[in-house]
């Protein structure tokens, strides 16, 4: 509270109801308030002298270079009204609301600056938080990407690994195939050449004996297919037979119509 000498003289203290005289708190807190306000008028009083101080160089330095010192005397007695709050501090105080538009318009200057530099700071923030938007999308977009590369390039291999190895396998059953027909072929024409020699030595024995081959009662009589020669189908399996496939081996005399 800026004290005034209206409120010093003015001012009322309550008396005491037990002895004479006023409260000495309200009356220290009073003079605790002039000693406060002495001394903000002393430190304004100060300011003022370097104030003036300031103006008198300045004007002497106007002096010294022949300018605009007229100017510069109007404006002396601004300052020099203010000396004689020195000798009487305590009725000077209505000349403090002057200076309080500096502070004023001071504090304005600060709030301005700090809200720039909140605007300023929150705009930093959000590009930075932009731009590590911007870098967390492109690592996932380049992940995916890495992914979706890997998994189509192990399938691919997959699907090259599983259609040559059923290429393998197929040309490895192409082949036993062919060696199946190969080997069928060559065991016709053995049994076919086999049965051809069977029959030549039939008819020869035949006809060397000049009785004609008895046909009706199979075993009534021991020809000369009794008496075969080694290699006869009753003696001996086929040469160079092979194994039939899970079946028993047959022999050329246990096919049909033949008789040992």
């Amino acid at each position: 509270m800026a004290l005034t000498p209206e409120d010093v003289v003015n001012k009322r203290f309550q008396s005491t109801k037990f002895r004479e005289g006023y409260d000495q708190d309200e009356v220290d807190d009073f003079l605790d308030e002039i000693v406060v306000e002495f001394r903000r008028l002393n430190q304004e009083n100060d300011e003022l002298k370097q104030r003036l101080t300031a103006a008198d160089a300045r004007i002497a330095e106007l002096q010294r270079s022949g300018g605009a010192a007229p100017a510069a005397e109007q404006a002396v007695p601004q300052p020099v009204a203010s000396v004689p709050a020195a000798s009487a501090p305590a009725y000077s105080a209505p000349a403090a609301p002057a200076p309080a538009s500096a502070p004023a318009a001071q504090d304005t200057s600060l709030e301005t600056t700090s809200t720039n530099n909140l605007l300023q700071l929150a705009r930093r923030l959000h590009e930075e938080h932009v731009r590590e938007g911007i870098a967390k999308r492109d690592e996932l977009i380049a992940e995916g990407q890495a992914t979706a590369a890997r998994l189509v390039s192990e399938a691919e291999g997959q699907q090259r690994q599983i259609v040559d190895q059923l290429q393998a396998e197929k040309t490895t059953l192409e082949a036993r195939v062919e060696e199946l027909r190969v080997f069928e072929r060559e065991y016709r024409n053995q049994l076919r050449t086999y049965i051809q020699g069977q029959l030549r030595e039939l008819e020869g024995s035949s006809a060397s004996s000049g009785q004609p081959e008895p046909s009706a009662a199979p075993g009534t009589a021991a020809g000369p297919v009794g008496s075969a020669p080694v290699g006869a189908p009753g003696s001996a399996q086929f040469p160079g037979s092979a194994p039939s496939f899970g079946q028993p081996q047959q022999t050329p005399g246990q096919y049909p119509g033949y008789s040992s």
